[in-house]
C-alpha cells in the first residue's frame, strides 16, 4: 500500500499506514546527505532486529517521515512476538533493547515491546498512540510487518 502524501503541516495524515520498509526507504531515504545517514541506521536497525528470529512490526515515526530535509534521527517501536527472550537475543542485537545505549550506538530512538506486556489495551491501540506530537496535534506514522517486506534480504 502507497504511502499518503504530506498534509499541510509536513507531516503524514493522521493514521497508521502500513507499508515496507522499501517503501519507507524509497520515500524518505533521499533528498538531503542527513536522510541518507539515518536511512543506513534504520536499515542497520531493521537487520539487527530481525536477526533476533522475533520481530513481528517495526513502528516509524518522528521527524524521518516528514517533509523535513535534514530529520533529527529515526524514531521506530520494534513490536518483538510473545516468545523473545532478551536475554536470549543474539550479541549484536542486545544494544537495541536499551534505549539509551541504542540512542548513543544508532543516533536513533529505539522503543520496543512485546504484546504480553500491554495492560488493558491492544496492540493497535498501543501503536496509534504514537501518532501524538508534542503539542497534542497527530500525525501519521508507518508501520512494516514483518514478512511484508519486499527486500527483506538486503
Amino acid at each position: 500500500m502507497a504511502l499518503p502524501e504530506f498534509n499541510q503541516f509536513g507531516d503524514l495524515p493522521p493514521g497508521v499506514h502500513k507499508t515496507s520498509l522499501d517503501e519507507v526507504i524509497n520515500r524518505f531515504g533521499s533528498g538531503s546527505d542527513r536522510r541518507g545517514v539515518v536511512t543506513q541506521k534504520l536499515r542497520h536497525i531493521y537487520d539487527l532486529a530481525k536477526r533476533t528470529g522475533h520481530l513481528n512490526r517495526l513502528v516509524v515515526f518522528g521527524s524521518y517521515i516528514t517533509n523535513k530535509s535534514e530529520p533529527n534521527d529515526v524514531d521506530v517501536i520494534l513490536v518483538m512476538d510473545e516468545t523473545f527472550v532478551l536475554d536470549q537475543c543474539p550479541p549484536e542485537a542486545s544494544a537495541l533493547f536499551d534505549h539509551a545505549i541504542a540512542q548513543a550506538r544508532y543516533g536513533a530512538s529505539i522503543f520496543w515491546i512485546r504484546p504480553n506486556m500491554l495492560m488493558s489495551e491492544t496492540m493497535d491501540e498501543f501503536i496509534a498512540y504514537w501518532q501524538i506530537k508534542r503539542d497534542g496535534t497527530q500525525r501519521g506514522i508507518a508501520e512494516v510487518r514483518e514478512g511484508e517486506d519486499s527486500n527483506d534480504s538486503q
